[in-house]
C-alpha cells in the first residue's frame, strides 16, 4: 500500500518598488549693489615766500646814488660846512680880539686857512660788508580737506526654489503561488 504524499510548491511573492527622485533646484540672485564713492573735497591756499633785497647801502659805497640823495648830501654838507666855518670864524674873531695876550695868532690863522686838511687814508672794501640788506618770509600753505563718506544701495534677491517631489510606486513583480500535489493516490479498491 502506498501512503498518499502531498507536495506543495510554493512562489513567493515579489515587490518591485519604482522610484523617482525628488528634484530640488535652488538659484540665489547676487544681491544688486550700488557703490558711489564721492571725491573728497580739497583746497589748497598758498601764501606765496616773499623775498626783498635792499641794496641802497651798497650802492651808495659805490657812489652810485640817485639825484635826491645827492642833493640831501650836498644841502646836509653845505649846511655843516656853513656851521663849521662860522664857528671857525667866531672862534678866530675871538683870538684877534685878545691879541694882547701875546703869540701870533695872525700867522696862526693864516696857516689855518690856507693849508688843506690832511687826508687820511684807510683799506675798504666797497660796498662794504653786509651793505645788501635782504629779508626772507617763507610762503603759507593752508590745506583743508573734507572726506565725503560713500553712498552704498544694496537690493537682496529672494532665492529662486523649484522642486519636483519624488515617486514611489510599488507594484507585484511576482504574484505568490502555492500548488498543492498528492502524490501516490493508488487506494486499494479492493477493500
Amino acid at each position: 500500500m502506498s501512503v498518499p504524499q502531498l507536495r506543495m510548491e510554493s512562489t513567493k511573492g515579489q515587490i518591485g518598488i519604482t522610484t523617482t527622485p525628488p528634484v530640488q533646484e535652488i538659484e540665489q540672485q547676487p544681491a544688486d549693489l550700488e557703490i558711489q564713492q564721492p571725491k573728497a573735497d580739497l583746497s589748497i591756499e598758498t601764501i606765496p615766500g616773499k623775498l626783498t633785497i635792499d641794496q641802497s647801502q651798497a650802492w651808495a659805497h659805490m657812489d652810485l646814488k640817485p639825484i635826491s640823495k645827492r642833493i640831501e648830501e650836498f644841502a646836509q654838507r653845505g649846511y655843516s660846512d656853513w656851521l663849521d666855518g662860522l664857528s671857525r670864524m667866531a672862534e678866530q674873531g675871538d683870538e684877534l680880539m685878545r691879541i694882547e695876550n701875546g703869540g701870533q695868532p695872525i700867522a696862526d690863522q693864516a696857516k689855518e686857512n690856507g693849508e688843506d686838511p690832511m687826508l687820511e687814508l684807510n683799506i675798504g672794501f666797497v660796498p662794504s660788508p653786509f651793505s645788501v640788506k635782504t629779508n626772507y618770509e617763507p610762503p603759507k600753505v593752508n590745506i583743508d580737506w573734507q572726506v565725503n563718506r560713500p553712498i552704498i544701495e544694496s537690493r537682496i534677491n529672494k532665492p529662486i526654489h523649484g522642486y519636483k517631489p519624488g515617486k514611489v510606486q510599488i507594484d507585484m513583480k511576482q504574484w505568490p503561488s502555492l500548488i498543492i500535489d498528492v502524490t501516490g493516490q493508488e487506494i486499494d479498491q479492493k477493500k
